[in-house]
């Protein structure tokens, strides 16, 4: 696996090696000794998956102390935008962003560590995300900003009549109206 860092500290980009041949492929997509070597020494709890159809944007969401999550995310099928936005109050980079396209093709996983917004739009139909994460769900450490909060000028691929969100989601605040966690 090759393990790269990206301009904000904590986000890694991982690219596993594939094995390809006659009868399709294989690839490791965690291995603890690997990650703990490149700095990602992390308990993961619980996998999460989700089905989404082209223009399906989940996000901006994260989860708050005391069950803050870490999420090592990856696409199964399909492809998306993955976006990360840093809002630890004491970071650097506070209200920056990183987004990179995963997909199945070339099987890239992102770790997104405690601290980050996360959010994805989903560029092709059937697409299968994959989440592993450091702790598990729990509703009363929610925290959510809107996709679209002028402060991080997000620019997603598909346009607003593209889009398809949940309720919730449209509901969700601009981060300068949430008393932040991180």
């Amino acid at each position: 696996m090759n393990f790269t860092t990206t301009p904000i500290a904590g986000l890694v980009v991982i690219e596993p090696k594939i094995w390809r041949d006659n009868r399709g492929e294989f690839l490791e997509t965690y291995n603890e000794d690997l990650f703990k070597e490149n700095g990602v020494d992390q308990h993961f709890v619980q996998d999460n998956q989700s089905l989404s159809q082209r223009g399906s944007l989940r996000g901006l969401h994260a989860q708050a102390s005391p069950n803050a999550q870490g999420k090592l995310v990856r696409v199964i099928s399909g492809r998306v935008m993955d976006v990360a936005v840093d809002i630890r109050t004491n970071s650097p980079t506070f209200g920056q962003t990183f987004h990179i396209e995963l997909n199945a093709a070339d099987a890239k996983m992102l770790w997104i560590p405690v601290g980050f917004l996360h959010g994805f739009i989903a560029l092709e139909d059937h697409t299968i995300f994959a989440y592993k994460v450091t702790a598990k769900y729990d509703k009363a450490s929610e925290i959510g900003v809107r996709y679209d909060d002028p402060a991080f000028n997000i620019q997603w691929p598909l346009g607003p009549e593209e889009l398809v969100l949940s309720e919730k989601d449209l509901q969700l605040p601009l981060l300068k109206d949430i008393e932040n966690p991180f």
